[in-house]
This record gives C-alpha cells, sequence and structure tokens, in this order.
C-alpha cells in the first residue's frame, strides 16, 4: 500500500460561505487545517498495552507490533474508503473527454495566466470546459476569473464547480478559504511532523478535488499545476487516463533548463506533451502598439525540436492581460479581437482540433 493510502485528509476551512464542505466522509470537511494522519497509527499504544497485559499474565515478555507487522490496514477501513474513492475518480472522469495538465516546472512564466486564457477561448468557441486549480498552497485561478468568495452549491452528485465567464466550471482550494491571507495549514500533532506526510497529504487532497467535484461532461478539463517536477508524478499516479501536457516556458535560459526536466521526466513518465508554449516573447507597447524585444527571440522553437514536440506559439509580455488578471476577467474575453487576444484564440482552435474537440460542439 503506498503511503497516501493509510491517510485520510481533512481540509477544514473555519466557514465555507454558508454550505457544508462536500467530500464525503474523509474528504474536505470544516476547516482550514488539513488533518492528514496515519489511520493505524492510533493502534500501536493499544498493541503495546495488550502486550503488556499478556506479560503480566504469563510472564512471558511479548514485544509491541510495528507498523510492518500489520495485517491489511489495521481495521481503520481505509482500503475500502479509497477503493471506493478511486472508483468515483474513474465514473467523473469517463465524463471528460480529455483532461489536460497545464505545467512549467519553474514559476513565474505565467501559466495560470495563460490556463484561465486557454479555457475562456475554448469555452468562447463552444467547447464545455474546467479548470481544477491543483496549486492548493498558491491557488489564484479563483481571482483571476473573479469566482473567489463565490459560494459551491452541495448536491447529491457532490459539490458544484463555480461558473466563471464563458460557463468556465472552477474548482480551487481558494474557494474553500474563509480569506485571501488564509494559509493551508496541514494539521498533525506538531507542524515538524506536518511536514513528513505533506507529500502524501496534498495527493489525497488532489484525489479528493477531483473525485468529489460534479464536473458533469466536459470537453476539456484543465488542470494547472504547481511549480516542480514532482507535482507531475504526483498527477500521472492519480489520473493514468490524462490526455497529455501543455508545457509553458519563458525565452530564458534559466526557465528553459527547469523546462527540460519538466520534459525529461514526462518522456520517462510516458506523459504525452501536447506541446509547448513560449510566454512573454516580446513586451507590446500599448501606446505605438509595436513589439519590443524583452528576452532573446527564437528559443522556444529550438527546445521543443529538441525534445520533438509541436511548438504551439509565443505570447507576447501584453500589460492589459496582467490587469485583466488582477481584475477577474479574462484577457481573451475583453481584448479577443487583439494581436494577444487572436494568439489565444489561434491556440486554443489549435488545441480542439489537435485533441478532436470540434469547434463549437460542446460536451
Amino acid at each position: 500500500m503506498q503511503a497516501e493510502s493509510a491517510i485520510s485528509s481533512r481540509i477544514e476551512p473555519t466557514e465555507f460561505r454558508g454550505a457544508q464542505p462536500p467530500l464525503h466522509a474523509e474528504g474536505v470537511s470544516r476547516a482550514v487545517d488539513v488533518s492528514i494522519q496515519p489511520r493505524y497509527a492510533k493502534s500501536t499504544p493499544r498493541r503495546k498495552r495488550d502486550s503488556k497485559i499478556a506479560a503480566d499474565h504469563t510472564g512471558i515478555k511479548m514485544m509491541a507490533k510495528s507498523y510492518k507487522d500489520l495485517v491489511g490496514d489495521g481495521g481503520s477501513g481505509i482500503v475500502a474508503q479509497v477503493t471506493e474513492q478511486v472508483a468515483r475518480l474513474q465514473a467523473r472522469m469517463s465524463r471528460i473527454r480529455l483532461k489536460v495538465a497545464v505545467v512549467s516546472g519553474k514559476g513565474g512564466v505565467g501559466k495560470s495566466a495563460l490556463s484561465v486564457n486557454l479555457a475562456t477561448a475554448a469555452a468562447l468557441q463552444g467547447a464545455a470546459v474546467g479548470i481544477l486549480d491543483a496549486d492548493l498552497n498558491g491557488p489564484s485561478i479563483a481571482k483571476m476569473t473573479g469566482v473567489r468568495g463565490l459560494p459551491m452549491a452541495i448536491t447529491v452528485e457532490g459539490v458544484s464547480p463555480v461558473q466563471g465567464p464563458a460557463g468556465v466550471r472552477i474548482m480551487s482550494m481558494d474557494l474553500l478559504l474563509p480569506r485571501a491571507d488564509t494559509p493551508l495549514m496541514w494539521q498533525a500533532p506538531t507542524q515538524a511532523e506536518s511536514y513528513v506526510w505533506r507529500s502524501s497529504m496534498e495527493a489525497t487532497a488532489l484525489r479528493e478535488l477531483l473525485s468529489d467535484t460534479a464536473w458533469g461532461d466536459l470537453d476539456i478539463l484543465f488542470l494547472d499545476l504547481p511549480p516542480g517536477t514532482d507535482r507531475m508524478a504526483t498527477l500521472a499516479g492519480l489520473l493514468p487516463q490524462l490526455t497529455g501536457m501543455l508545457v509553458v516556458t519563458i525565452p530564458s535560459d534559466i526557465s528553459h533548463a527547469v523546462v527540460r526536466r519538466s520534459l525529461a521526466l514526462a518522456r520517462e513518465l510516458k506523459i504525452p506533451v501536447l506541446g509547448l508554449i513560449e510566454n512573454m516573447v516580446g513586451y507590446y507597447c500599448e501606446t505605438c502598439e509595436a513589439l519590443g524585444e524583452l528576452f532573446r527571440p527564437g528559443q522556444g522553437t529550438a527546445l521543443a525540436r529538441d525534445f520533438n514536440i509541436p511548438f504551439l506559439g509565443e505570447i507576447p509580455f501584453d500589460p492589459r492581460l496582467a490587469r485583466s488578471a488582477d481584475g477577474g476577467l479574462p484577457f481573451v474575453a475583453l481584448q479577443g479581437e487583439s494581436a494577444t487576444g487572436r494568439v489565444f484564440r489561434r491556440l486554443a482552435a489549435d488545441l480542439l482540433a489537435h485533441t478532436g474537440v470540434a469547434e463549437g460542439t460542446g460536451a
């Protein structure tokens, strides 16, 4: 059994916008803290007491059993719980035609802004689209789409994602936290111990967000991953039916060095790479409408060629895009006819065509 299978998660916001959180018995419930502890950790003291009692009555010294001596799940029922959750996850994902991870490996390259605008552009072209903000500790999708603070309905089907611009369905940890400055804390006997379980806790929480959200029928679900190559391996383990990933970089040697590791890991994990997008290629001047050089150009095409993956295009650094993200309205919905907006629309159209979803048809 993997470590994550021997734990349970509890994501407990102190308030939940007037509704009880979903996520089934061991899923997201009421707290800001996320409590994930070994389910059979409590059985060890009991076994020590049983061993001591037996020794007192028989005179025979008995050793308390360790974790490796426990059979099954130690009576916690965690195996049945995880099995049921995995089945629910598979049922949810079977109604989603394409599951696309947006990754970079490197922070600060505009990956989340690109996820929001690609999703919105695809929705404006008739696709049924969802976004899962998989960055649990630094979520930003809710802010960028203007849905932060909106209530989520709890139904017999699960948690209904909130509706963003163009009808994009959105789920984010940000929607479970009471305030914008509330940190996500993993509850444990001590915070030092929480670091030991952090990766397993995050994997479990991500699985719950995927399985307990009532996504419905979708053409595309974008999964906006946080920086770090380890999250790719986590997602690949949780979602073996992943359609593929879009890789985002900027024309910087530092960014490319990290992205190369992401691409190498994708190759090892056999995750299909749908293509590479290079962001911040040139600076768009609002006054003169000219494109000035920001980084050394032409590096994205060379990187894509080195890994034999499609190069999907370049997006300039446009100050209006940053303002729209802060304002909670996707740039492509406001400036779809601008030069930058047309790039997003073309990328979305190419993605829909590449993955077999015809423009203008929903799920």
